[in-house]
């Protein structure tokens, strides 16, 4: 059966982007030391999808042991912001992602679902001239199951003619929940259970 909607991840997924946020977080906690440097990386590396705000308040309270107020959070993500928001956006596409994604666009619904912030992936998607792709764009603060339960409600779909494409185990367990089939986009990584279908990259779907 055809799928009725997609909905995809953003980083890694449609935009080669996951290592600028590498570098980006490694920024960010640069004044810390390497040790700490080393630990925000891997932590970011094995936890694709989650929002940059639990990721800081991960990093603050579990690694440099401090408490992180509201306040302290919106500097850090809005440093973060000013590091990778422009990087993002002239980044390239995973090979073949624009082309299949405009492919699709007048026969199937499309949706991206990410843990970038709502606010800034709309206008990462405007500037890369992409957003009138999809009938829907979500981000943080919600998280991925409440964005794909919105989704659901919204399609009047059932979940077994949805299509899910995701990088990280994130993706995976927010697809699984629902039980939406999931694809999975290939790296380096990121290690799916053995029975997940998977591909480099979408110039094996054209």
């Amino acid at each position: 059966m055809k799928a009725k909607a997609i909905i995809y991840d953003f980083d890694g997924v449609i935009c080669d982007s996951v290592n600028l946020k590498t570098e980006a977080f490694a920024k960010l906690y640069e004044e810390y030391g390497k040790h700490i440097q080393d630990q925000v990386v891997d932590y970011h590396i094995h936890h694709g999808g989650i929002s940059r705000v639990e990721k800081i308040k991960y990093y603050h309270n579990q690694l440099l042991g401090k408490e992180i107020c509201d306040e302290e959070i919106k500097k850090f993500s809005e440093q973060f912001s000013l590091l990778v928001k422009k990087k993002v956006i002239d980044a390239p596409f995973i090979n073949g992602a624009d082309i299949f994604i405009n492919k699709h666009a007048s026969d199937i619904l499309q949706f991206i679902c990410t843990g970038t912030p709502e606010d800034e992936i709309l206008e990462i998607t405007e500037e890369k001239k992409i957003s009138h792709l999809f009938r829907g764009i979500y981000g943080s603060p919600k998280k991925k199951t409440q964005i794909i339960a919105h989704i659901l409600a919204k399609t009047g779909l059932l979940p077994s003619e949805m299509l899910y494409f995701g990088d990280a185990l994130t993706d995976y367990n927010a697809a699984l929940f629902f039980n939406i089939p999931f694809i999975g986009i290939q790296n380096f990584d990121t290690t799916f259970p053995s029975n997940t279908n998977i591909i480099k990259d979408f110039t094996e779907l054209l």
